[in-house]
């Protein structure tokens, strides 16, 4: 089977890049099962380019003319970064009225040892960042990196978009089988990085 890498949900087209990602979240919907609305997230390979992407994107947006992009998918984006700059600039170029979001949980800057989000500013107008927690000790429990410090990474990574002006949304998974949250510490902590807040629901099919 062909690589699924646009798909759309609710209205909006979103971007599946990869399926590797630095966390493994305990509450991730490909954990349970491997399709979105009956599309296939699962990839055959980690081959495609910006190339790729847009011919499948062209199909889609001719189809389903949203001026919402979301690249997410079963893995995290950032980790195909050059190909998501690549296919961003495309958009925007082209079609200046979309908005693009990232959801990412914030790991980049670890990834390739330097700040990405300035080479990000006028391709993405929103970062959607996993804090997932409020604290080190809980986000290890919930997200299980793949490297040590990764919730501090998520911080900076938060801040470092602040820094550049992009709108950025700090978001965490509420009732995970019974599982919950300080919503409140959450939320105060996300003032505190400058961020946005938002609670994302989780639903056993994920949406």
């Amino acid at each position: 089977m062909s690589n699924v890498l646009v798909y759309t949900l609710d209205g909006k087209i979103y971007i599946n890049l990869t399926n590797r990602c630095t966390n493994d979240c305990i509450f991730c919907l490909r954990n349970d099962k491997d399709d979105v609305c009956g599309q296939k997230l699962w990839l055959d390979d980690e081959n495609s380019t910006s190339s790729d992407v847009i011919e499948q994107f062209e199909k889609i947006y001719s189809q389903t003319r949203s001026r919402d992009v979301i690249f997410c998918g079963y893995g995290e984006p950032m980790l195909k970064l050059e190909v998501l700059k690549e296919v961003a600039q495309y958009i925007k170029e082209k079609y200046p009225k979309i908005k693009i979001r990232v959801n990412t949980n914030g790991h980049a800057n670890f990834v390739y040892k330097r700040n990405v989000v300035p080479e990000l500013k006028g391709l993405v107008d929103e970062f959607s960042v996993s804090l997932n927690s409020s604290n080190k000790e809980e986000y290890n429990e919930l997200s299980r990196p793949k490297f040590d410090d990764a919730y501090d990474e998520v911080k900076k990574f938060i801040k470092a978009c602040v820094k550049e002006k992009i709108h950025v949304v700090a978001s965490v998974v509420e009732g995970y089988r019974g599982y919950q949250l300080d919503l409140v510490a959450c939320e105060g902590l996300a003032s505190e990085l400058g961020a946005g807040f938002r609670v994302r629901e989780w639903i056993a099919n994920g949406y």
